[in-house]
């Protein structure tokens, strides 16, 4: 299921979604415009690498990577799919949390996204990059406190595609048992070696986004019983 949009409007102008598209946008055109020698100088110096982090923990440098990694991208299609699902499901959690709590909402579900991805490997040399595990973290916000957001998504069926609206708790319980089944499947040795997507760093963003949004959804739940008691 791919989503293109939510019908979920907003009270409040998207400032901080679009400022996090364009700059991640930025570095990747950026990082296009590198030879190829300078661009892997540069996703090795800025992205994060386990190994090295817990080599030097205090280092600035590696501290630094653990922020940076987030808006560096391996080609179009990391890329593209990530601010896709940044502009359809941030835009609404921005709007609930306010801007600047959800900037440091967005940081704090990418720092705990790049941390889950450690721990799971804290030997590797390779490096993690990408705003994946910080947008994980506005999905899982996103799945608390609006489940059933209508969401308009392209679903392939064999060779043909179907457009249909779908529960927003039904997209993002989806991705999120295809990242828990992907993440389990890429635990050992022989895959680890091998590189790939940081799963982890997806789970472990979206177990931040659903924790840090919970005391909001029990608001929500305790100011509609306010307003029922009253009718």
């Amino acid at each position: 299921m791919i989503p293109l949009r939510d019908e979920n409007p907003t009270h409040r102008f998207p400032v901080i979604t679009i400022m996090l598209i364009v700059l991640n946008v930025i570095v990747f055109f950026y990082e296009t415009s590198l030879a190829p020698e300078a661009l892997q100088a540069f996703f090795t110096e800025w992205s994060f690498v386990a190994s090295r982090f817990f080599a030097a923990p205090t280092s600035p440098q590696q501290v630094a990577t653990v922020f940076t990694s987030m808006f560096m991208h391996a080609g179009w299609v990391h890329i593209g799919g990530n601010m896709l699902y940044l502009w359809i499901f941030g835009n609404n959690v921005e709007d609930r949390l306010g801007r600047i709590p959800f900037l440091i909402f967005y940081l704090a579900c990418g720092v705990v996204g790049v941390g889950a991805q450690a721990l799971i490997e804290p030997a590797s040399t390779i490096p993690t990059l990408g705003a994946s595990g910080a947008i994980a973290g506005v999905l899982g916000g996103y799945a608390l406190l609006f489940p059933g957001a209508a969401v308009l998504t392209l679903i392939p069926i064999f060779f043909f595609f179907e457009i249909a609206r779908v529960p927003a708790f039904i997209v993002i319980g989806f991705w999120f048992v295809l990242q828990l089944a992907s993440g389990v499947a890429s635990v050992g040795p022989s895959v680890t070696a091998a590189g790939g997507v940081a799963y982890f760093a997806h789970l472990g963003g979206f177990a931040a986004g659903l924790a840090l949004t919970v005391p909001l959804w029990f608001s929500d739940r305790f100011s509609r019983r306010a307003r029922g008691g009253r009718y």
